[in-house]
Formats: C-alpha cells, structure tokens, sequence
C-alpha cells in the first residue's frame, strides 16, 4: 500500500530496539535468572512466573531494567517459597546493575538515517522505561544532537500519543512514528490519524507481541532502518 509522506514535518523514534539494541540483553537476563532458580523449578514455569510477575508490577513500577530487577527478586522469594539465598539475591541485584551499565550498541544505519532527515524533519525521541536509565542511554549514543525532543512516555497507547502531541502543537497528519513495536509503535498511531513505519527487531517481548492487521492502513513495514530514506 503507497503511502503519502508529503505532509509529515515531524518524525518521532522510538529508542530501544529502534535506535539501540535493548530487548536482546532482557533475554539473556532472563536465561541466567532460570539458571539460578533451576532448583526449584523447570525453566518454562520459571519463565512464566517471571513474565506473570513482570505483568502484574507494571502498574506499580512501569517498563524498564529496575521493573524487571524487582520482579526477578519478587519471582525468585515465590519460586523458592521464600528460601533462595542472600547470595542468589545479590547477584540477581548485580545482573540487573549489569544490564544498566551495558555499553550503548546502535543498530545498523542509525546514524546514516538521522543525518540524512536532520534538517529536513523535526526528530524527536518517543520512548517508555525509566526516565534516569533512557536518559543514560541517548548520552551513552552520542544521538541527542539529532533530536530537538526527547519523551519518555508511562506507556504508549493512542491517549498517551495525543495528550503528547497536543502538547507539543504537532497536528496527528504532520507526525509520523518509526519503531518496532506494532502494538506501541504503530497501531496506536494509525488509530489516532498519524502515520508509522514498522521496523520489526528479531527479539519482541511476549508482552509487545500482537497480530498484524490483515490490510495494512496509515502504515508499512521496512527491514531495516535504512530503508525508509526510499520513502522521506
């Protein structure tokens, strides 16, 4: 389906696993996490009981790594019925540390893309997760002079979207969303009037996962980042 881009002054990206590598070092946390719980569970109740747990504190704590540390620790006290060691603890602490201190790795054609729509867009970052941990990352990027905004959004559904866009006086046919996400990237967006280009990551969080719409409407799907200069 051909889309019209001739009205769009303002691109907002989304920042993990769009602009940087993110859900790929959850993963592997998440394998450690059930090799330390693996006396006391299989690792598929394991890994359900971490995702149950994720779930139910997102209203407490949000997206991000420290969500994802206290529930490991919260998941390990009831997997273990309250035995696992202080020492198992500490390096659950410490894992989640790590994955804060990860170096900051840019995924392919970030920074031919950003160069090439500086000037002619407005670039702004939309992303979700901890405000101090999502701020580390854009310096860790050396990519905040490519962007005149940065929000870290609670969650991003189609009222999250508006209230934002509102506030910033974009107009819904001005804006247009990149991501990898379809259900917090895209859809949302095409559901409020907006435009979005899909760039799917090879790892998505059961929890970012949804079904494609049979006919795509308001957005297109791309490989890889580089490719939506064939359409800006």
């Amino acid at each position: 389906m051909e889309i019209d881009f001739n009205e769009i002054k303002v691109i907002g990206f989304d920042a993990d696993d769009t602009l940087w590598v993110n859900e790929t070092y959850f993963r592997k946390a998440e394998e450690k996490f059930a090799e330390l719980l693996e006396g006391y569970e299989t690792k598929n109740k394991i890994d359900q009981e971490l995702f149950k747990m994720e779930i139910k504190n997102l209203e407490l704590y949000g997206y991000g790594i420290k969500g994802f540390m206290l529930s490991m620790i919260e998941s390990a006290l009831e997997l273990s019925n309250n035995e696992i060691s202080q020492a198992t603890l500490l390096e659950l602490l410490n894992l989640g540390k790590e994955m804060i201190a990860h170096p900051v790795e840019l995924l392919d054609g970030v920074e031919e893309v950003l160069r090439n729509l500086k000037g002619k867009y407005r670039l702004i970052v939309l992303t979700k997760g901890d405000l101090l941990d999502q701020e580390r990352k854009l310096v860790k990027s050396n990519l905040s002079t490519y962007f005149h905004h940065v929000e870290v959004l609670s969650d991003k559904k189609e009222r999250n979207y508006k209230d934002l866009l509102d506030h910033l006086e974009i107009s819904t046919e001005e804006f247009l969303m990149i991501g990898n996400s379809l259900k917090s990237d895209v859809l949302p967006l095409v559901n409020i009037g907006a435009r979005a280009v899909h760039v799917p990551f090879h790892t998505t969080w059961k929890h970012e996962e949804v079904e494609a719409p049979k006919e795509k409407k308001g957005y297109l799907t791309v490989h890889k980042l580089v490719d939506v200069l064939e359409y800006l």
